[in-house]
């Protein structure tokens, strides 16, 4: 019955297609206007018609946007806000805390969302560069000081090394410290030998240049003896196989 009556309204076919007219109006204009919205902001591509909306809708509560961010910026959980709504860092997925080099507030762009997060865009970049480079100069302070302490340790061990030098025989002195150790030790007391032997006169260089002999002599049959104690274990290795072999 209620058909019947709905059916003879005058001209309801007339206001019904009116209606749909109008509709598509609407649809085009707010399809043109989220369309105005993504192009300001590109990211807005990433979200729905429907997910837009809404956050188009909570113009006055910046706090809605956050359930929105993970679509528009990967990696990013939420903003951290403070009391007066000023913005001052972003926190990943992990908690991780990236601080903003500066305060973003969403009141100074009266209500147009895509403006301050075009702002929180520009300053995210600015805030991995100065943390980046903040992070690079750290690493090379690290560096420097492990420099600096290794530079210090080995300073110890060549005034050690120098100090052993007069007390030891020139052979044994260079088994006891590392080679680069030995090298620094010798120039420096060869320095100071050959000055010494200089103001000494020919007797002092005659004298330093036997002492330099003898000590040639030493390495020479230092070096000689590990020879022939390699040769000799070579040799028992090599004796040795043979008779497994015949075995």
């Amino acid at each position: 019955m209620e058909v019947y009556q709905a059916a003879d309204i005058p001209e309801l076919l007339e206001d019904l297609k009116a209606s749909n007219e109008t509709l598509d109006v609407v649809q085009k204009g707010l399809n043109h206007y989220l369309e105005t919205k993504r192009l300001a902001f590109p990211r807005f591509f990433f979200l729905s018609n429907d997910e837009l909306l809404e956050i188009l809708s909570e113009t006055k509560d910046p706090l809605k946007v956050q359930p929105f961010l993970k679509k528009c910026f990967e990696g990013i959980s939420t903003l951290e806000f403070q009391q007066n709504l000023d913005i001052i860092a972003m926190l990943s997925v992990e908690k991780e805390r990236v601080p903003f080099v500066k305060k973003i507030n969403p009141k100074g762009a009266c209500g147009n969302v895509e403006k301050w997060l075009i702002q929180i865009e520009e300053v995210m970049k600015e805030s991995l560069k100065v943390n980046t480079i903040l992070l690079i100069f750290s690493c090379i302070n690290i560096c420097m000081v492990n420099l600096e302490m290794k530079l210090l340790f080995y300073q110890v061990l060549v005034q050690k090394a120098s100090a052993n030098y007069v007390t030891v025989p020139r052979e044994k002195w260079i088994l006891r410290w590392p080679g680069m150790v030995v090298l620094c030790g010798s120039q420096i007391h060869w320095t100071k030998e050959v000055a010494e032997a200089i103001g000494n006169g020919d007797a002092g260089l005659m004298r330093y240049e036997e002492k330099c002999t003898d000590q040639l002599q030493a390495l020479v049959k230092l070096v000689n003896t590990e020879i022939c104690y390699l040769c000799s274990g070579m040799k028992a290795l090599e004796s040795r196989h043979d008779r497994e072999v015949l075995i």
